[in-house]
């Protein structure tokens, strides 16, 4: 973060200094941290509420660990100067909405934010790859995309951060809208519209006017990288004051994809960028990687990055992102694809027929699967959709965990005449332990699921089952 005083960060977010420590010094820029124990010389403590723990009660365990400055909601009984507001999460949002402004006032800093029902964590890690080859670059670690990741992450940056990648995820109405709010993106990516948690929105419709709120309020300096192929994010167009600039498979896109082919090792394709074509190989699986390629070549264009360095950029990649189409290697020659750390009905068969491609003529197919979360009244609908769909690509052995996956399991068994092809265990351990028999040399397996199932400590387990 860039050195503000303690008055300046008060004006900032609006808030009273409490305590005796020096307003106006300011020690060496340090992190802004939301958990104690993450905090070190010169952090900022932002104390938040909760209804399982609270942070005010830990604004002196921050001290200790060296924080000088704690964004509180109430004054605490703690040796550290203290800034109180009426909303911790609001003044965090006003405190980078504050730096932004500044770095961008007196550097060359562009923002690139992305948004998307799926593949928004991996299109920010290929746009952070491609990128910091170019200048100094942050982007959030993990999924920091709600009103108190990305703002965290947003305050990482310094007077020398040229690129700035924020994902932007939503789990209401205006959760887009605010983030943008904070930091008018340059660049703004709308990957797809899909049912990804439809249980909070209601409906689809409601996702798309949610995800669109990524483009409604851009000035006409911005750029819009949208999906043409998505009918829902190409409504969008008509949104926004940007420029468009469209990507997919689809003639009509500026950044486009032909040819495309998957196997065990990579994904390749014929990338085209205006009359210019250049061949791809992406070392991550699946077909669905090509279109979160296409967007951060897209955006990054739009930044002055040529497409030739762009792609050589996230040819390098070895894997998206921790348990998202991981590959690990098992005992005996099984390969475990391990993609279980969230779940859509669109993720999901993306994910299969990714299985199913790469095993046509070589290893077993093997799919494990678990529960497609936050899906509402569509929930029985859309599981009952998968099972169907395992059937209808022949992957050979189908293994279910969980009750709330059930209707997968129930699915492909009367949509095929399988004998023992589909298992249903109730609990992840009881799945290990019938792997740990069925499975065979050279398979390759599946574990697909939401985060809350808790498949991808199977996937990692199975991966490191003794031969």
């Amino acid at each position: 973060m860039i050195a503000l005083t303690a008055q300046e960060i008060a004006e900032a977010v609006g808030g009273s200094l409490v305590g005796s420590a020096a307003p106006n010094w300011p020690p060496d820029p340090g992190s802004v941290v939301t958990d104690s124990r993450l905090a070190r010389a010169g952090s900022i403590f932002i104390a938040l509420p909760g209804t399982i723990a609270d942070g005010h009660d830990f604004v002196g365990a921050a001290a200790l660990g060296g924080a000088w400055l704690a964004i509180v909601e109430r004054p605490v009984d703690a040796e550290i100067l203290q800034i109180v507001v009426g909303s911790s999460v609001t003044a965090l949002a006003a405190l980078a909405r504050e730096v932004v402004r500044r770095v961008r006032d007196h550097g060359t800093l562009q923002v690139i934010a992305v948004t998307g029902s799926n593949g928004k964590t991996t299109t920010k890690n290929m746009l952070r790859t491609i990128l910091q080859g170019e200048g100094p670059t942050v982007a959030p670690r993990d999924s920091l995309n709600n009103d108190v990741g990305a703002p965290i992450s947003m305050l990482a940056i310094d007077e020398h951060t040229r690129f700035l990648i924020v994902e932007m995820g939503a789990d209401a109405p205006g959760d887009v809208a605010r983030l943008v709010s904070i930091v008018t993106p340059d660049v703004a990516i709308v990957l797809n519209v899909g049912l990804a948690h439809v249980e909070k929105f209601g409906s689809q419709d409601a996702i798309e006017q949610a995800k669109s709120e990524m483009v409604t309020d851009l000035p006409a300096t911005a750029t819009a990288v949208l999906n043409f192929d998505d009918p829902r994010v190409r409504h969008m167009s008509a949104r926004t004051r940007a420029s468009v600039l469209w990507f997919g498979l689809d003639a009509a896109a500026s950044i486009r994809a032909t040819s495309i082919r998957s196997n065990a090792d990579s994904t390749v394709f014929t990338l085209h960028v205006g009359p210019t074509t250049s061949g791809v190989s992406l070392r991550l699986l699946g077909e669905h990687q090509v279109m979160n390629a296409l967007a951060a070549v897209a955006a990054s264009s739009v930044v002055g990055v040529p497409a030739d360095r762009a792609v050589r950029a996230i040819e390098g990649m070895t894997r998206a992102e921790r348990w998202r189409m991981e590959v690990l290697p098992g005992p005996d020659g099984v390969t475990i694809i391990n993609d279980a750390y969230n779940a859509s009905p669109d993720s999901m068969a993306a994910a299969l027929k990714t299985l199913a491609e790469i095993t046509r003529g070589g290893g077993r197919s093997v799919a494990v699967l678990g529960e497609m979360a936050e899906l509402g009244e569509l929930a029985l609908e859309e599981h009952d959709r998968i099972g169907r769909l395992v059937v209808r690509l022949n992957i050979q052995q189908l293994f279910v965990v969980g009750y709330g996956a059930r209707h997968i399991h129930s699915a492909a068994a009367l949509e095929g005449s399988w004998d023992g092809e589909s298992v249903l265990v109730s609990t992840s351990e009881e799945a290990y332990a019938v792997l740990r028999e069925q499975l065979r040399p050279g398979d390759v397996v599946l574990v697909k699921s939401s985060n809350s199932a808790g498949l991808r400590f199977l996937g990692d387990r199975l991966a490191g089952i003794a031969a």
